[in-house]
């Protein structure tokens, strides 16, 4: 039996095209679709680079500190350990090509905290309340990820 690949994740569809098993444990490549006002919350992770494509729509990257605007066709990258967040901006869902690597951290969270869903499915769900942040941060916490306080977020 073999592992479903789509994921609905706090309003936030997720498509692995590689698992880390798949991939010699070099990386995870996962596709999201993300809905305007919806993204990550300021997070760091040792261990874990991440790299994000943006292949439609707008996103708004925070690294370090720093807010930068990315349109379709641009590329951020995060070193290990670096504080960031992202946040869909405009009327249309974004999406993004992630790299993780090696990716075990995000395979996990990604897989714990939503929900399976058809590797047909084009959207996410819309969100029916707000998420169950104490879950969230549990499998955050369980994964090795630190999801940062609104207050602690520019540091």
């Amino acid at each position: 039996m073999t592992a479903p690949r789509s994921y609905d994740a706090m309003g936030i569809l997720f498509r692995f095209h590689a698992f880390p098993g798949e991939t010699m444990g070099k990386f995870c490549l996962v596709e999201a679709v993300v809905p305007p006002g919806l993204g990550a919350p300021p997070n760091h992770h040792a261990g874990e680079t991440e790299a994000f494509y943006v292949l439609g729509g707008e996103i708004a990257f925070t690294l370090a500190g720093e807010t930068q605007r990315v349109q379709a066709g641009g590329f951020v990258s995060v070193p290990n350990g670096a504080v960031h967040s992202f946040q869909a901006i405009g009327s249309e869902p974004a999406r993004l090509l992630i790299i993780n690597a090696p990716g075990h951290m995000h395979e996990a969270f990604f897989t714990r905290t939503g929900r399976p869903v058809a590797d047909t499915t084009t959207a996410p769900q819309p969100l029916d309340g707000p998420p169950d942040v104490a879950r969230i941060l549990s499998v955050a916490a369980d994964v090795g990820m630190v999801i940062v306080p609104p207050a602690d977020a520019a540091h």
